[in-house]
């Protein structure tokens, strides 16, 4: 298990720098399948399902672990996929929050 799926979210406050790009690229190693997007500003991954049934109930899923951690990803879902897009919207970049949140949908 990642380090990073032991943690949970804690509120950031607007005026919380963003993580540097170096920041960003070492937590990438945690979260295996995501890709550092939009200047390190953002990250995204797709997952692939046989059908649309199985990506709408990963979306689900997903939003339930958004909800518990109190931090929300884009998701955008249809036949056979499910993408999940996560960065923090009050600093217009990526905070340790949206790692974890990729680490946790890592394990669904």
């Amino acid at each position: 298990m990642s380090e990073l799926r032991g943690k949970h979210c804690v509120p950031c406050e607007g005026g919380t720098p963003p993580l540097s790009e170096n920041e960003a690229e070492a937590l990438m190693v945690q979260i295996p399948g995501w890709d550092l997007i939009e200047f390190a500003t953002k990250i995204r991954r797709t997952f692939t399902f046989k059908n649309f049934m199985l990506a709408q109930a990963f979306a689900i899923k997903v939003g339930n672990l958004a909800e518990l951690e109190n931090h929300h990803p884009d998701i955008t879902y249809g036949w056979g996929f499910c993408t999940v897009l996560l960065y923090t919207h009050k600093i217009n970049g990526l905070h340790e929050n949206d790692f974890i949140v990729a680490a946790k949908v890592n394990g669904l």
